[in-house]
């Protein structure tokens, strides 16, 4: 299929790379011009703008939005509306407000134009291991999408099928692809907010853990119960075989593995917003969600004084996302 690609930062250029190598035809374009002109090396078709993409497109143009949430998604949707005709899809893939998706697709339905958001997991990571996929929209076209989510989605792969899967009724069999129509404009958006907020705190435990065995050795203790414990090997012990294993955990190992006091990292650890938007959406629905909360207000801490915790979280997010918080 043909893909106007737009946005080629850390993911959106590794998106089109990924769709490329399965036999797709992305069209691709970027603000930056060099951006443009390094996939065009790689034998991309170029664009210089989004009305060129459209007509490269034609008919039935697909257009994939990969860009920061907020303003900058917000006004390529904007110029879209002016440019694209009955029929064609729109895709946001970045990490938007759910609540934007759902006046998004009103506004585009108006004119007969398909609004999908597609909540995008997999980081700087997701060429090689595929991208995790949380999907919301109009079901015929998801459905008629679905060669590209297919082509981008991890795959089966070697992970052991859960038992009892497909027994009931409403189950989506692609799940066990790494992607998943999740229901109506906003409802793929709005699961990867959730797993963002998971996230948040999945990774607070670690650091707080990992600050804890380092702090064995302070002089506040009793002599007898100080440790200087090696951080690396636990975290490598911890790996295997341990109910605690995850990838997260294998991202911190590699970081430890290179430097046991994570010394580059700043320890001032930034928000995308997701987890203020999943702790919104639980004070919305009533739902207590307390490690969740305490983990985001913990990295508003982390910009006032920063702890060995702090530097844990700086190094896992750059492990799966490329987040610089480095000292400068």
């Amino acid at each position: 299929m043909r893909i106007g690609m737009i946005g080629l930062g850390r993911m959106g250029g590794n998106i089109a790379r990924r769709l490329q190598r399965s036999g797709h035809q992305p069209v691709v374009f970027d603000r930056n011009p060099d951006a443009v002109a390094e996939l065009a090396l790689e034998g991309f078709e170029p664009a210089d703008s989004l009305e060129e993409i459209k007509k490269k497109l034609g008919t039935e143009a697909i257009f994939w939005v990969m860009l920061p949430a907020g303003e900058p998604t917000e006004k390529t949707i904007q110029i879209l509306r002016t440019i694209a005709e009955p029929g064609d899809v729109i895709i946001d893939g970045g990490n938007s407000f759910y609540k934007d998706d759902i006046r998004r697709a009103k506004l585009l339905a108006d004119k007969g134009i398909h609004y999908i958001d597609v909540g995008t997991s997999g980081g700087v990571w997701g060429l090689e291991r595929g991208y995790c996929m949380m999907i919301g929209g109009p079901k015929e076209a998801v459905d008629h999408l679905d060669p590209i989510f297919d082509a981008l989605a991890p795959g089966i792969g070697t992970i052991p099928r859960t038992p009892n899967r497909m027994e009931h009724e409403g189950e989506d069999a692609r799940a066990e692809k790494g992607y998943i129509h999740a229901g109506p404009a906003g409802a793929g958006h709005f699961v990867k907010m959730v797993h963002n907020g998971i996230e948040y705190g999945l990774m607070q435990a670690y650091a707080e853990g990992f600050d804890i065995l380092k702090s064995k050795q302070s002089s506040k203790l009793p002599e007898d119960e100080r440790y200087v414990l090696n951080l690396t090997d636990i975290a490598e012990v911890w790996r295997r075989g341990s109910v605690i294993s995850s990838w997260l955990l294998d991202l911190t190992a590699a970081a430890l593995a290179k430097d046991q006091m994570l010394s580059q990292f700043s320890g001032r650890v930034a928000d995308s917003g997701e987890g203020r938007w999943t702790v919104e959406a639980a004070m919305e629905e009533a739902v207590p969600a307390v490690v969740l909360t305490a983990a985001l207000f913990a990295r508003y801490r982390s910009r006032v004084e920063h702890t060995f915790a702090d530097q844990v979280l700086s190094a896992m997010r750059f492990g799966f996302g490329g987040h610089v918080e480095i000292p400068q």
